[in-house]
């Protein structure tokens, strides 16, 4: 193992450069929990495409080399052998029978005290929980330690770290990477069974495994039962934490499951489907005009800008100034900023044209941008910049290091300062939108009826490579196709086609322009804040009031577990595995955790206040849009300790 992995270096820094350049930050958490040195397995999650090993293996603790498995028909001459194994691949014989044979290179690489990085879900998918944890890194991980003690190797063992790789957003640019590795998993509790001469011990081992690979990957990640309750638990995040940078990112999968495990709880008020609809509307419409709550609560557009609002002319021209001064303003800034975004804006339209080729796959937009992207400015833009910075110096030695030193410090510059921009572009194209939407004349806008295909969230097409038999929650689809089961189960793009396999064309739905959906959008974020007010008003007159919790959650936060035994849930080899039993925190203590780490509560109220007349004021659309089909009313009633 003397080779430098020169090729995995490079591209590594590629895979830097990429992810540095498409998202904000990269939060490492529980770098304490990997291993500076000896064999590891890493066991990712796997839901954002090639972005996924490119986080993994550029913001991996000690900057250690990981390996991951290739086929090993490709390792065909000395030049492909080398090719790979300098980039850091290992060759697995996907035709033996034989483990041994199977996992020879992976044997390799651990005696030798190599990383090796697995994602046990085998494809990259965009579900509402981890669907599926395979058994291939189990089965690495048992038969080296086998291989170690008939070979008498004495190093040091084998430990597997899952790592949840969760994105506060995967398909949104300049959004957050957060990547928690959790408690190392040692072989000392199940290598007896392993090496048991019962015939049917090894596979109990590594079902048993593989069971503590999937719970440690779904503690460090954001789980809900449905994609309804995930929308509706993100919609509540972004109403109580509007401003999206307040949030602290070591604690943002413990807020976003506490809210998931909050709205899996239908028994919590008498009205919870109402509120739950409700936020689900304000959701949709957000996603149909492409904007974002965040956004809408920072825009300047104070009370007196309402065209239903009795304001005298001069004071409504005047409010109108300020919103075309601060648009002026924020012009100011870009002649700072102008050099390197025209530089970088054909990157943009790339990234933007390519992630529209798979508008069907989360997974696969942010890849296709960051990819694109990157190629274009790294092959195209810069080089063609350095020349020409060349030729200007008269194509010296010296003027070579001026050119490449001024192409480093532009993309420094540009990232430095895209985030502030990025921003604003949006505050100020949000808010002549908001304007002009309910500026112009009512007729123009939406019926209720209309609108109401705009207030269905649109839920991602199901992967065909997800074996939903393996789902705990969720029975298998009935005509599924799924991969058969094999040792190499875990390993991305060794046992399972790519997500990116053909799926069922849909025809595009037509978006009506956003200005005849502004109002709507406005009145249907007053009725998401006020259902949510609505809601934890009684959860603090009923403190009491048991909440559903994962079970996780419920042991760090005080709460309790159902009593009895767990329940055994029983696999298709015929192995017993108890399953985690349910969990319940008390309203209280829910309502002071949320509170602690800044979401606010009593801020909802001040959003139904402070809102404009006009977005309430659709002759009594309001009415009938926030009760179609419910049957249930909404009584607000603010509580005094708000």
């Amino acid at each position: 193992m003397a080779d430098a992995k020169v090729i995995h270096r490079i591209i590594r820094q590629l895979a830097t450069w990429a992810v540095v350049s498409f998202f904000t930050e990269i939060r490492v958490i529980g770098g304490e929990n990997v291993p500076k040195d000896g064999p590891l397995i890493v066991t990712a999650t796997h839901h954002n495409m090639m972005l996924d090993p490119a986080i993994l293996s550029s913001a991996f603790p000690y900057a250690r080399i990981l390996h991951y498995w290739v086929k090993a028909t490709l390792f065909i001459n000395p030049v492909a052998t080398y090719i790979l194994t300098s980039a850091g691949n290992i060759p697995v014989d996907r035709k033996s029978k034989d483990r041994q044979k199977l996992f020879k290179g992976t044997f390799k690489a651990l005696s030798h005290n190599q990383a090796i990085a697995l994602f046990p879900e085998g494809t990259s998918y965009t579900e509402p929980r981890i669907m599926q944890v395979k058994d291939g890194a189990a089965w690495a991980a048992l038969e080296y330690t086998k291989w170690a003690a008939e070979n008498g190797n004495k190093g040091a063992p084998v430990v597997i770290v899952p790592a949840a790789i969760v994105y506060t957003n995967k398909s949104k640019y300049r959004s957050n990477v957060i990547m928690e590795f959790g408690k190392p998993i040692t072989m000392d509790q199940y290598k007896e069974e392993f090496m048991s001469s019962d015939e049917k011990a090894p596979r109990a081992a590594v079902k048993r495994l593989t069971a503590q690979i999937e719970k440690g990957l779904i503690e460090s990640t954001i789980n809900a039962p449905d994609w309804d309750t995930l929308y509706a638990a993100r919609m509540a995040r972004d109403l109580l934490w509007a401003d999206e940078g307040s949030i602290n990112l070591d604690e943002f999968v413990l807020i976003s499951q506490t809210l998931v495990d909050l709205f899996s709880t239908p028994e919590l008020v008498p009205n919870f489907n109402s509120i739950k609809r409700n936020l689900l509307s304000y959701y949709s419409l957000l996603q149909s005009t492409h904007l974002t709550n965040s956004v809408l609560s920072s825009l300047p557009l104070p009370r007196t800008l309402d065209p239903l609002r009795p304001i005298p002319l001069p004071s409504r021209l005047l409010t109108l100034s300020i919103l075309v001064r601060d648009s002026l303003s924020s012009l100011v800034r870009l002649p700072l900023f102008v050099l390197p975004l025209l530089i970088h804006a054909p990157a943009y339209v790339v990234g933007k044209m390519a992630a529209k080729l798979v508008e069907d796959e989360e997974e696969t937009q942010a890849q296709n941008k960051a990819v694109f992207g990157l190629f274009f400015v790294a092959v195209l833009v810069y080089p063609a910049l350095f020349f020409f910075l060349w030729s200007c110096l008269r194509y010296t030695s010296t003027g070579a290091l001026v050119a490449v030193g001024f192409l480093s410090l532009l993309a420094v510059y540009h990232n430095r300062l895209i985030n502030d921009n990025y921003e604003h572009a949006k505050r100020l194209v949000a808010a002549w939108r908001v304007l002009v939407g309910v500026w112009t004349p009512k007729r123009w806008d939406l019926s209720v009826n209309a609108v109401a295909q705009y207030t269905i969230p649109k839920l991602p097409p199901e992967n065909p490579w997800v074996d939903r038999s393996r789902s705990k929650s969720r029975p298998a689809t009935p005509g599924t196709n799924t991969p058969t089961s094999s040792p190499l189960d875990g390993a991305s793009g060794s046992n399972a086609p790519s997500s990116t396999a053909p799926l069922k064309k849909t025809k595009k739905d037509r978006r009506p322009p956003s200005r005849r959906l502004i109002r709507h959008v406005l009145r249907a974020r007053i009725e998401a804040a006020k259902s949510l007010a609505t809601l934890f008003d009684r959860l603090e007159q009923t403190p009491e009031k048991h909440v559903r919790a994962s079970s996780h959650l419920a042991r760090a936060f005080g709460g309790q577990l159902d009593p009895g035994q767990p329940e055994m849930v029983v696999t298709e080899e015929g192995v017993s595995l108890p399953e985690e039993p349910a969990g319940w925190r008390n309203a209280a203590e829910v309502l002071s955790f949320l509170r602690l780490r800044g979401a606010k509560i009593g801020g909802l109220y001040k959003t139904v206040e402070g809102e404009w007349a006009a977005a309430l004021s659709s002759e009594g659309e309001n009415e009938q849009d926030s009760n179609a089909g419910s049957g249930e009313d909404i009584v607000w009633v603010p509580s005094e300790r708000q």
